[in-house]
């Protein structure tokens, strides 16, 4: 391993030793190439939410990674990933969102798919007329599926096709919050919203994990849930993060608040977590509530973060889930200055990846180790 890449020999060692990962796998777009094969493509990513395509035939095109899928939810009510392409010449069939009436028709030569993937119409492939053709098999001929697991709304797919089942790689954080195995209900289209950030997608994760920046990034989120209230969590090669142990409900004017998930651990009551799931998906669990963040990197230099709300019941008080998702975004969006301002901070040649806190900074590790240990792997297997 250190006759491979010493540097990231170096991000192994203990906390209280380990150098952070390099410049350039924050900004050399050959090590993101490389990332999108080994920390993306060979595990469980996060693409979307199922709120996406709340009903039938709803179709949603996403580019990710530059990869062309296609997310759908199909008349059995099941949602699915597909290639966004069409098997005869590989066109782009759906370039916004959508819902499809009948099947999904290819612009260009009108090859048609149902939203199941079958591949059921070919107008004129034998001739003007003949609409079937000897040597083409339209059994073999469906669209690309791309694996695909649901959890907690969360889309998760597998590029690669050869990961360990879902619920075997994440079991010990589904055991971890065994809890909110219960239905959870999108707020709306109020509680979704988007942010981009001129920044490296890792270092949003990294960010996500930790509560040491807490009382000088978020000094309103501080002033009741203090860096002495948090404590680390890490699930070695999986996920790494925080929880508080003061979590305050909001409440409007009348002292009301929003409905409880049911049956919970008393640990609950005021407690609650943030888990950055590796690579790209940040959750976060509370008593009332929940969240998702699906980061799409965008380059080495840029990252999306599409945050979804969601509630122990259908029918919220509207004023109190607005109010709740701006409370968010406004959380949110105090990171996006650390993240951007690390981000032009790995262009100095003599940064050398950092060090960490051996207290304070064990969940921002856990996550280079594991992109280090994954990285190393690779080259070692080639």
């Amino acid at each position: 391993m250190t006759a491979i890449d010493p540097i990231l020999a170096d991000v192994q060692k203990p906390t209280a030793q380990a150098r952070g990962l390099p410049n350039a796998h924050y900004t050399d777009p050959a090590k993101f190439a490389e990332e999108r094969d080994v920390l993306f493509g060979a595990g469980w990513a996060g693409l979307a939410v199922t709120a996406d395509v709340p009903e039938t035939g709803d179709a949603l095109p996403i580019s990710f990674l530059d990869i062309p899928l296609l997310l759908i939810r199909g008349r059995d009510g099941l949602v699915r990933v597909f290639q966004n392409i069409c098997r005869h010449r590989g066109m782009i069939l759906v370039d916004e969102p959508r819902k499809i009436e009948g099947a999904i028709r290819c612009p260009y030569h009108s090859w048609c798919y149902s939203t199941t993937g079958e591949l059921v119409a070919t107008p004129h492939v034998g001739g003007p007329g003949f609409n079937a053709h000897a040597e083409i098999d339209r059994e073999t001929l469906g669209l690309i599926e791309v694996r695909s697991h649901i959890w907690r709304d969360v889309v998760w797919i597998n590029l690669s096709g050869t990961a360990d089942p879902f619920e075997e790689v994440m079991s010990d954080i589904i055991a971890r919050w065994s809890d909110f195995e219960q239905p959870q209900f999108h707020g709306g289209s109020d509680s979704r919203f988007t942010l981009t950030v001129d920044g490296n997608w890792k270092l949003a994760i990294e960010n996500y994990c930790e509560s040491y920046h807490l009382p000088w990034v978020h000094p309103g989120l501080n002033s009741y849930s203090r860096l002495e209230d948090h404590y680390n969590i890490e699930h070695e090669g999986l996920a790494s993060g925080q929880g508080t142990l003061v979590y305050r409900q909001l409440k409007d004017g009348s002292g009301s608040c929003f409905a409880d998930f049911a049956h919970l651990d008393a640990k609950w009551e005021a407690g609650a977590e943030y888990l950055s799931i590796y690579p790209n998906v940040m959750l976060g669990v509370h008593r009332d509530h929940s969240f998702a963040i699906i980061l799409h990197p965008d380059g080495p230099g840029r990252t999306h973060e599409h945050v979804h709300l969601y509630y122990a019941t259908p029918g919220t008080d509207d004023a109190l889930r607005k109010r709740n998702a701006e409370q968010w975004k406004v959380v949110f969006e105090e990171d996006i200055f650390v993240v951007e301002g690390m981000q032009r901070g790995r262009r100095a040649p003599g940064f050398d990846g950092g060090r960490f806190s051996p207290v304070m900074d064990g969940p921002t590790h856990c996550f280079h180790r594991w992109a280090a240990d994954r990285i190393t792997q690779h080259r070692t297997a080639r």
